[in-house]
């Protein structure tokens, strides 16, 4: 019976917690003033966020999509100025775009031809958010590489 009791004064005790999900760049210094950049999701405030982590971009791969990469930070209410190599904190950026950049990201890593990068980053956004948001959660579960192989193919079939 006691062990009844106190399982239900546990359960009562746990509330919810509103968290924010959001996103959070992190610069990744290199040689030559470069820069990789390491994507996590969060959820929560600044201070006490839990974060998982979505993608970690090399520096060559992160020249590629540098373009992608300024829009979410200027979306998210940065000057482009903050993406630096000499960055240290780490720069929040908004659920949608978060989720746009980790799509990009996601699905460019493997590519080696220019042409077919910016084929997929053009067609990512140039979708809605429904859809950025249907094919992220494809691309981050448990058939992640089929997603993000059909997501290639969809937008940049050579």
């Amino acid at each position: 019976m006691s062990a009844r009791r106190n399982t239900a004064t546990r359960i009562r005790s746990l509330t919810a917690v509103g968290a924010t999900r959001a996103f959070r760049i992190t610069v990744v210094p290199a040689k030559n003033d470069s820069y990789g950049i390491v994507l996590e999701e969060t959820y929560g405030e600044t201070g006490n966020a839990l974060s998982a982590h979505v993608v970690t971009a090399t520096p060559v791969q992160t020249g590629r999509i540098t373009d992608a990469v300024f829009a979410a930070a200027r979306s998210s209410g940065h000057s482009p100025s903050v993406l630096a190599f000499t960055r240290k904190a780490p720069i929040q950026i908004h659920e949608v775009e978060g989720v746009r950049l980790a799509l990009i990201l996601l699905t460019t890593q493997p590519l080696a031809k220019h042409a077919r990068v910016r084929a997929i980053v053009a067609g990512i956004n140039s979708m809605s958010v429904e859809e950025t948001y249907y094919w992220y959660s494809k691309c981050i579960g448990t058939e992640a590489t089929r997603a993000r192989k059909a997501l290639r193919t969809l937008l940049a079939d050579d």
